[in-house]
Parts: C-alpha cells; sequence; structure tokens
C-alpha cells in the first residue's frame, strides 16, 4: 500500500482494468491528450490530466480521443457496451449532460428493460462536478441527484481516493450503466490506497466514526467537511456518526435509518441544490419511516438555489462548510458552542 492522489487512484482503477479486461476502452474529449493535432503524444490525459500515461501503454484502438461532440462519443459507448465492449467514457464535465442527455436518460438506462433483461450494458460515464475550483456556473454543478432520479442507472459518488479506485474498479466490472462523479477539487487530495485491484460494493455505505447525538449524511466532498466538524464537535462535548452512502442509487437507507434511529437526529450535507437534491430525499425517506424515532425534524446543509457564482469569495460562502455542518448539528442538539475541559 501506498500513498495516491484522487487522480492517481483513478488513474490505476482505470489501468489495472484494462490490463485485466481488453474489452475495456476508454473514450472521450483529450483523454489521450489530442492525439490527431500536431504536438505530444498523450500530452494531456484529459483537462486535469487523470488519463495522463494511458495512451502510451495501450495506444489508439483502446484509448479514443473524441471530437468535441458529447452526443456523438457518450452514444456510441453506449452502442459499445451493448455489443460486447466495457467502455468508459468521459463526460469532461456534468455540466455538459444536457448535450447527450438522450443517450443515457433514453437509450444506455432503459436497454435492459426495454430487451427484457437480456440485454445488458456494461458503460461506465466518468464526469467531474462540484465548486470550489473557480469554473464558474457552466463548469461548477452538483447534478448526481438528477441521475440518481432516472431508473437503470448507477450513480457513484467517491468520497477520497480508496474510495475512488474500489469504486471504480467495481463500476467497470458492473452489468448496468454508471454515472461515476469525481469531485475536481478532490484530484490532489492523498491518502493510503492498496496497489492491488479491489472493489467496493454498491448499496453499502462507509460509517466513518460513531456518536451518540447526532448522525450527519455527507455526499462525495462533503464527507471530509462533515468529519472536520464532528472533530470540532467532539471538543465541544458533542459527538456525531458520519455516513458516506458512497452511491446515491442504489442507496444504503438501511444504514442511514439505522444511525438515524441510535441518535434520534440527522443533518444532511449535499453540494447540490435544495430542491428535488439527496439532501431532500434522504430527509423525506428518513422522516416517513423514522417519524417517531426523531428527536428533531432533520436539518439539510446544501447550496443555495442558485447557480455556481465564479467570485472567489462567493463561492466559498455558496458550497457547504465545516462551520455550517457544526451550526446546524448544534441547532439540532439545543447546545451553545463549548470547549471541552483540557
Amino acid at each position: 500500500m501506498s500513498k495516491k492522489s484522487y487522480r492517481q487512484a483513478v488513474n490505476e482503477a482505470l489501468r489495472q482494468e484494462m490490463e485485466r479486461d481488453p474489452r475495456v476502452i476508454l473514450m472521450g474529449e483529450d483523454v489521450a491528450g489530442g492525439t490527431g493535432a500536431p504536438g505530444q503524444q498523450d500530452a494531456w490525459g484529459g483537462p486535469l490530466g487523470v488519463t495522463k500515461g494511458l495512451y502510451t501503454q495501450f495506444g489508439p484502438d483502446r484509448i479514443l480521443d473524441t471530437h468535441l461532440a458529447e452526443i456523438s462519443f457518450i452514444g456510441a459507448a453506449a452502442g459499445a457496451a451493448a455489443t460486447g465492449l466495457r467502455p468508459v467514457a468521459e463526460l469532461m464535465f456534468v455540466d455538459f449532460m444536457g448535450v447527450c442527455f438522450d443517450q443515457i436518460l433514453n437509450q444506455a438506462a432503459k436497454f435492459r428493460y426495454m430487451f427484457g433483461g437480456k440485454a445488458v450494458t456494461p458503460l461506465v460515464i466518468r464526469t467531474m462536478y462540484g465548486g470550489g475550483f473557480r469554473a464558474a456556473s457552466q463548469h461548477s454543478q452538483c447534478l448526481y441527484s438528477l441521475f440518481t432520479h432516472i431508473p437503470g442507472l448507477k450513480v457513484v459518488v467517491p468520497s477520497n481516493a480508496y474510495e475512488a479506485k474500489g469504486l471504480l474498479i467495481q463500476s467497470i466490472r458492473d452489468d448496468d450503466p454508471v454515472i461515476f462523479f469525481e469531485h475536481k477539487v478532490l484530484y490532489d487530495e492523498e491518502m493510503e490506497v492498496p496497489d492491488e485491484p479491489y472493489t467496493i460494493p454498491f448499496g453499502e455505505a462507509n460509517v466513518t466514526r460513531e456518536g451518540e447525538d447526532c448522525t450527519i449524511v455527507a455526499l462525495g466532498r462533503m464527507v471530509g467537511f462533515a468529519n472536520q466538524a464532528a472533530d470540532n464537535l467532539a471538543k465541544q462535548g458533542i459527538t456525531c456518526t458520519v455516513v458516506d452512502p458512497r452511491t446515491t442509487s442504489p442507496l444504503d437507507l438501511d444504514t442511514i435509518i439505522e444511525t438515524t434511529e441510535e441518535t434520534g437526529r440527522l443533518v444532511i450535507v449535499d453540494e447540490s441544490h435544495p430542491r428535488c437534491s439527496m439532501a431532500s430525499d434522504i430527509a423525506s425517506l428518513v422522516t416517513e419511516r423514522s417519524f417517531s424515532k426523531l428527536k428533531a425534524a432533520p436539518r439539510m446543509v446544501t447550496a443555495p438555489h442558485a447557480p455556481v457564482p465564479f467570485s472567489p469569495a462567493l463561492e466559498d460562502l455558496y458550497v457547504p462548510s465545516p462551520a455550517k455542518i457544526e451550526a446546524a448539528v448544534r441547532e439540532l442538539v439545543g447546545q451553545p458552542t463549548r470547549v471541552a475541559a483540557e
């Protein structure tokens, strides 16, 4: 085991699966560095260098630079999956999903259903999401809730490098279409990650810590923020359970409900907008099933219902923070901030 960045973990998962299975191919804009144009081959490896080095190992037959036309190559990837390959398509930013949404919503997601369960679609669509990168409102949105709404899709939201590698390998080996969300701000964060391939099952949440006063459910980058908030709250005498769902579809609702019933309080941290979000969905599901066990109504900590601002100062206010999570927990617990005795 060695220390790897989130970027390296994703790259390693792709490389190891391509070595294991010759049916795995990678396609997308600049995944090979624009090799059709004059200049160095494999110069980029995508806009943030995630796929760098794969072209030199696997060549142009398996690492495919595409046209700037998402409707074309996402559709081609869905068709390739239906005919026996296991494509990984990179939708550079999730904000561009509108260009190719029909290929996902009405084609890939429905192949198994419309062919009576006889068709498999082992397609992975990797995409970047999230604020904090100063990329403005057309490159910073958090849209996993839209894909979660669609039957037939599996939706994965890793929170760190370890989760990213195991969940991506699981995604590539899965026989259904998977939307794999990579938060661009996490790419440089490092942690210990096994060198060998491993998988993390879908639909099994990770409880990162246990406490007695409140359950915090957080997604993606927000898991780290929730853990920071829990650390600070512990110094004030408030202990929290933190749950990382890992996948929004399937959703491990059993773990969320069990931990919420143990603490009696729930805070959901979701970087997306509050309306029709994962936060609102989880709050509704828990309230419906565990109303009598709740000591207070669930609280949502989300971005505002507004586009992501470009201004650095406004973007920092826009994205949920550990301080906002702490405030929501303290409100539920009904205790003022206090510092634990030395």
